[in-house]
This record gives structure tokens, sequence and C-alpha cells, in this order.
């Protein structure tokens, strides 16, 4: 059921408003929503930027203290072969920088001064491996913070040896301040990070190395202070996945293998979100960093914001990660869209029921219209009758529309009596069956039967075989390809046989879809009859040309048959007087016999030669040997070139079966080699050859006769009908040819590229079948 106008102005007016006070609330809130989530990027940048602020400034005292260190032992300023004096040194670094955990001090000999924080007998505690001729010997100091000594202890089973430590051999060897990973110190069990510098004497030699460790626990205290949203989180992850900061410092470490305590990888840590945000950017074994890397994510249905800051320097190859839930930027404004949507449906509902009026005020004029419209198209209104009152819009409608009316009705009347007055049988048929659903006399006339009997067949019944052009015509509301152009039998009402050619095409809609096809229908059975006996004349004449031909070969064959008849009787009579003298051995009447067999066959062969030449044409096609026909029609022609001092050469390449009109094709050879020998007899050339070439091209056999006369001259049309180069000729020869060629399904035509006298090519069809003899008639 189609909606009326008034439903739609409804809708329309109601739907307008509905959809400009969505657009402007959702305009409002993507807008807003975009803001604030580009304020929640920075926000997150600006936490990225001051965690990495922050890690530089807590870590980089340490940097200045190791190598301060390490430059004043090696400038000697402090001795750092006097354990008590870098003791004193460590302690009170310690006292002046409470992030350090511990400051040492490893020479190459083996020697270690290491002072550190402690939890034990006192503040601090310092452990001395002394080296002496050999001896190695390792003791503990505890120590208060005024420096008082408050115990002692050696420790004879002690066997750490700084130069085995990575610290040791990495500053040695780089002979550079360098960071090592991360790591939980073994003692306070907290994470932290060494830092070490090397010593140098003044011949370039590394003499030891000065180190301070750092707990980096601060880090993470300051990472849970940081308010990133309502409840968003920042944390730092080393390039091999270490999560070695985070807001909640129980998370980041955990058991290994061994028993002691390592950092918790990223994809390990017991803080699902940060997992699901950044466990697929550090892959594991992978050193790669992730630069820097702004994106959302879903977990359990809630959308966050994250962003991966770059990493800190090639010596803290660390990452600042940062995620917040989008809803502690965007929730207020999604509360709000909700109230807003209630507003702008209450609003569509007031102007519904506005609209509803203003809908039912238009729409009266407009139902009246349509009613006088559908009453005049049905016949029961005069269109002259004057309209209602109406708009002005509508009153130009109606005019315009009156017109088409009256123009449709003119229109119809008048293709109506074209049909019906039309000179040619016309139908319309119907898509797909084929019936007719309309005829005119002419049609009725042709076939026998009324429009009232027409009307319940259709174009199969009327044709008697039914082509694929018949059955695209049918299927003309499917795939059928029109216009179709046939002839096609039709048989009448009375039973007799009519020969008709049909036209027709399809008329479609402006959907493409088809209406219907418009059948033009002639009878042409009298031009039927006319081209048969055209097609008979056109063989007789044929046949006069051959006799016209033969009559100008007469004296050359006549000679040519001379010639074996005379060498017959010559040894003949040689034969039978020396059978009368009776001295005649086989021997001596072998050679004369077979020269009588050799000659009767020659002239056999010219006589045999003739007779196909001469033969009536029976129209009908066989499968022959072209190059047996060749031959034939060489001995034809041979006197003629004997006499003009012209040799006919055969070269034949591959299999030569044809499916043709044997003596047609036959005709068209002898013209051509007698084309051939008269242009070189005219002439005065020296080479004095026509030859014949044959050879398999594809599904066709080609056969090309060249000469080495002067070839064709420029103001000649070639293969024009009573146009010629001869004295005494009839101008038909190339023209029949050509017919003849194109009748057999060939082509004739004359080689313009070729040099040094004129070529012909023709062309016919192969056999098709692979068994067939030759001279058995084609199917």
């Amino acid at each position: 059921m189609k909606p009326s106008l008034g439903t739609i102005l409804v809708i329309g007016l109601t739907g307008l408003q509905l959809v400009a006070v969505l657009m402007v609330v959702f305009t409002s809130y993507l807008s807003s929503e975009r803001a604030l989530i580009g304020h929640a990027r920075d926000l997150l940048n600006d936490v990225g930027t001051n965690t990495i602020e922050h890690s530089k400034g807590f870590l980089q005292p340490a940097h200045g203290a190791a190598e301060l260190a390490a430059n004043l032992a090696q400038n000697d300023v402090v001795a750092s072969d006097n354990p008590q004096l870098l003791e004193q040194l460590f302690f009170q670094q310690l006292q002046l920088s409470p992030q350090f955990s511990g400051i040492f001090h490893g020479n190459a000999e083996g020697e270690f001064v290491y002072v550190m924080r402690s939890d034990g007998a006192a503040s601090y505690r310092s452990k001395f491996i002394q080296v002496e001729e050999g001896t190695r010997r390792t003791h503990y100091v505890w120590r208060d913070d005024d420096y008082g000594i408050v115990t002692r202890r050696p420790d004879p089973e002690d066997t750490f040896d700084p130069r085995t430590r990575p610290w040791y051999i990495r500053a040695s060897a780089e002979r550079d301040t360098i960071w090592t990973d991360p790591y939980i110190f073994f003692s306070s069990q907290k994470p932290g990070i060494t830092l070490a510098s090397p010593v140098i004497d003044g011949t370039g030699r590394v003499t030891g190395v000065m180190g301070v460790d750092i707990e980096i626990s601060d880090i993470s205290e300051f990472l849970s202070r940081l308010r990133v949203g309502a409840t968003g989180k920042a944390l730092i992850i080393h390039r091999n996945g270490d999560v070695i900061a985070h807001p909640d410092q129980e998370v980041i470490s955990t058991l290994g293998a061994d028993g002691t305590l390592r950092f918790a990888k990223i994809w390990e840590l017991e803080d699902p979100i940060a997992r699901t945000a950044f466990s697929s950017l550090y892959q594991p074994g992978s050193e790669t960093m992730p630069g820097e890397l702004s994106s959302q994510f879903t977990y359990q249905g809630n959308v966050f914001v994250s962003l991966v800051k770059p990493v800190i320097g090639d010596n803290l190859p660390w990452t600042i990660a940062v995620y917040a839930p989008e809803d502690d930027f965007t929730a207020g404004i999604k509360a709000n869209r909700y109230f807003n949507i209630w507003i702008a449906v209450t609003v569509a509902a007031i102007t519904a029921l506005i609209g509803l009026a203003m809908a039912n005020y238009i729409y009266r004029p407009v139902r009246a219209f349509a009613v006088r419209s559908a009453l005049i198209s049905q016949g029961e209104l005069d269109p002259s009758e004057p309209p209602p009152r109406t708009f002005k819009e509508l009153e130009r409608a109606n005019a315009a529309l009156m017109q088409e009316i009256v123009a449709r009705r003119q229109t119809e009347f008048e293709y109506g009596q074209t049909i019906e007055l039309a000179s040619r049988a016309i139908a319309h048929i119907a898509p797909e069956t084929g019936a007719f659903i309309r005829v005119n006399p002419k049609f009725c006339e042709l076939t026998g039967y009324d429009a009232e009997e027409l009307r319940h067949l259709r174009l199969g019944d009327v044709a008697i075989d039914m082509t694929d052009e018949g059955r695209a015509l049918m299927a003309a509301g499917q795939d059928g390809e029109l216009p179709v152009h046939q002839e096609m039998r039709w048989r009448r009402k009375d039973g007799a046989d009519i020969w008709v050619r049909l036209d027709a095409f399809v008329v479609r809609n402006e959907g493409d879809e088809a209406l219907y096809s418009v059948a033009m229908v002639d009878d042409v059975t009298g031009t039927k009859s006319q081209e048969k006996q055209i097609r008979q004349l056109s063989r007789d004449l044929s046949q006069l040309a051959r006799g016209h031909m033969m009559g100008q070969m007469a004296s050359g064959l006549a000679h040519e048959l001379n010639q074996p008849l005379a060498a017959i009787a010559q040894n003949a009579d040689a034969a039978l007087i020396a059978a009368e003298r009776g001295a005649a051995r086989g021997d001596d009447l072998r050679p004369i016999l077979e020269e009588i067999e050799a000659q009767a066959l020659r002239a056999g062969d010219i006589i045999r030669a003739m007779r196909s030449f001469i033969r009536k044409d029976t129209s009908n096609r066989v499968v022959f040997d072209l190059a047996e026909l060749i031959d034939q029609s060489r001995r034809l022609v041979l006197p003629e070139a004997t006499e003009a001092g012209v040799r006919i050469g055969i070269e034949t390449e591959g299999e030569t079966l044809v499916e043709a009109n044997r003596t047609q094709v036959a005709q068209v050879l002898v013209n051509l080699l007698r084309n051939g020998v008269e242009a070189i007899a005219a002439s005065d050339t020296a080479d004095r050859r026509v030859t014949v070439r044959t050879r398999r091209d594809g599904a066709r056999v080609r056969v090309e006769v060249s000469d080495t006369g002067p070839g064709v001259a420029a103001d000649v049309t070639l293969f024009s009908e009573f146009e010629t180069t001869k004295p005494k000729g009839m101008g038909l020869g190339l023209s029949i040819c050509r017919s003849i060629v194109e009748a057999n399904d060939g082509k004739l035509w004359h080689d313009a590229d070729h040099r040094g006298g004129a070529r012909f090519v023709f062309t016919l069809p192969g056999d098709p079948g692979t068994n067939r003899k030759p001279g058995t008639e084609a199917a």
C-alpha cells in the first residue's frame, strides 16, 4: 500500500524537525567529545613528560656523583687506594643524596669499598675487600649517623670480586659512564639501578670503577601521586618489557626461576588494563622500542585512551606509558546527550501535531485534483469541465495534465491507425511466451487467421522451423538479443507453406523491462522463387563461360591430343610391320607397346580433364584433393603455355583436401592459369613461369597463383564485370571467379604487395572430417 501525500507531509515535517534537533544535539556532542578526548590526550602527554623529567631529575645527581668521585680519584684529589678516605667520602655522599642506596669503588687488583644504607645494627654499613701480597681479607663496619662505629665483623667466606661484575666490565670496556638495566636489590628487595664510571690514570689505563646504587621505588611513589583523570595510571617500561615503576609497587616484582625476585614483564603484570593496552608493543625477546603512540582500546566494554612516550635516552631505554578511561573525560556530556535527545523527541511530537493540521489543509485540494484526474483518465469526466478552486501550482499542473491526456489519446489513436492501415503485416508479441497480443489486418491476411484466433496462438504455432532468432524474439523479456532480421518458413491456416522475412525489435520501459516485441513480416515466397531462378541462371552463365574458355583452348587441346594419337598410330604400324615379317620378338615389341600405353594414358588424362571441366554443374559440394585438381587444370592449360614458352610449376605443402564444388573450383584454376600464361605471352620477359603454391592455413587451404609477367596496370579495376584488358575477352573471368569462390565459403583477392608479376590468392574451407575420402559428398 502506497502512502498518501498527507501521510508523507506529516512524516516529513515531523522527521525534519526531529532530524534537525538531533543533528544539533549530536553535532554538539561529537564536537565536545572530540575536544575532551583531545584534552585527555594532552593530559596524558603532560603526565608522560612530567614523569620523564622527574625520572631524569631523580637520577641526574647519581650521574654527577659517580663522575665526580671518579674524577677526584683520577686526579689524586682523593686517594683511591686509601679505603678509609673513600669510606668517609661515600658516607658524606649518602647523607647528601637520600635517593642513593649505596656508593662503591672497585680497582684492578680486586679491592672493593662499598658504603650502603642498612636496616640492621646501624644506619650505614661499609664493606671492605683488601688484597695484600696475594692475601684477600673481607670485613664489614656498621656506623651511626655521626659516622661512629657501632660494630665490625670479618667475613672470611666472602668470594665477591668486583672485576667480574657487569658494571665493572662494561664501564672498563666503554671507558665511559654506564647505566645497568634495573633490577631488584638483593639486600633491600627494592627496585634499583646501578651507575658506574671508570677511573683512568695518566697513562690511559683503567685503574678502577666508581659506582652508585639508586633505589627507584621513589619513582613509583611519584606515579601513585599523579592524577590521570579519575582512575588512570602511568607506568615505566624498560625496553625488554620489564615494568620498573607502577603506582602499585607490589605488582612490579615477581619470583624468578632461581627463586630470586625480578621485575614483572608487561605481559605478566597484575594490571589487566595495562596488559591489554601495552603488551602487544613489547614482544618477548625483542629489543625494539615503540615510538610515540596515541590510541584507543576497549577492555570489558569500556573505552580507554592510551599514550606511549618515546624512550628517555640511550642510557635510559625506558618508555612512559599512560592510560585512562574515556568516561573520565566524556561521562558528563554523554549523560547530557540523552537529556537533549528527549528534548528533541518532545519538540518533534509537538511539531507533528502542528504538521498534521497543516498537511490536512495542504492535502485537501491535492486529493480533489487526484480524483478529478483519475475520472478524466477513465473517460468518466470531460476534460473541458472547469476544475475546482485550488492552488495556482495545481491549476497549472491540471492544465498541463489535461494537455498531456489529450495528446496521449491522440497519439494512441494515430499509432493504432498506423498499425491498422500499414501495408506490412505487423504484430505485437508477448515477451517470454511468444503469444500474439495485437495484430493488424495485413497480418491476418498473411496468415489466414482472424485477429481473435491469433490472440490464442503463439509465434511457434505458425513458424514451421523455429530458428535461434525466433527463439530470441520469444525470450526478449529475458536475455534475448534484438533486433531480429530473419527469413523463416510459416504455415498458413489453409496449410500452405510460405516464406516470410521477419524484422523485430523489443519495446522496453524506463526500467529496461521488456513490454512487448514488435514484429514486421513480409511475404518473400515470390522473391525466394526468383532467387532460385537467378542461381540457375548464374550456373548456366558459368557453364557458358567454361564453354567459351574451352572454345578458346580448342586448337591447343587438339594439338595436345594429336601428339599422343600420332605416336600411338606410328608405334602400332611399327608393331604390325614387325609382326608381319615374323622377325619380332617379345623383347622388341615390349618397348613399342609400352610407348603406346603411355601415350594412350596421356590422351586419356587430357580427355578426363576436359570432361571434368565442361561437365554440367550440379551445385553439390564434395570433399576432393585440390592438388589433384590443380594438376588436371595444368594439363588443360599446358598447350597454351608450351606455345608461349611458359613453364607451369606446382608446389604443394601439407594436407590439401577441401570441401567445395569441384567443377566450379576447376573453372577458377583454369581461368587464373590462363590469365598468367597470357600475361607472360604478351611480354618479352626472360623468366617465363607460372607457379601454383598450395598449403594448409589453419582450417582453410590457401592457393597462390603467381606469374612473372608485367603485373596488373594501375588503371585496371579488378573483379568488375565486363571490364577486360584482352581484345576478345568477355570481361567476366575474374568476376565469376570471385563469385564462385565466395559461393564456396572462400575468398579471392589480388596480392598488391607481390613484386615481379601478378599474384592472385584464394582460400577454400578444408575438409572438416578426419575420415572422409575424396569424392564424398558434403552433408
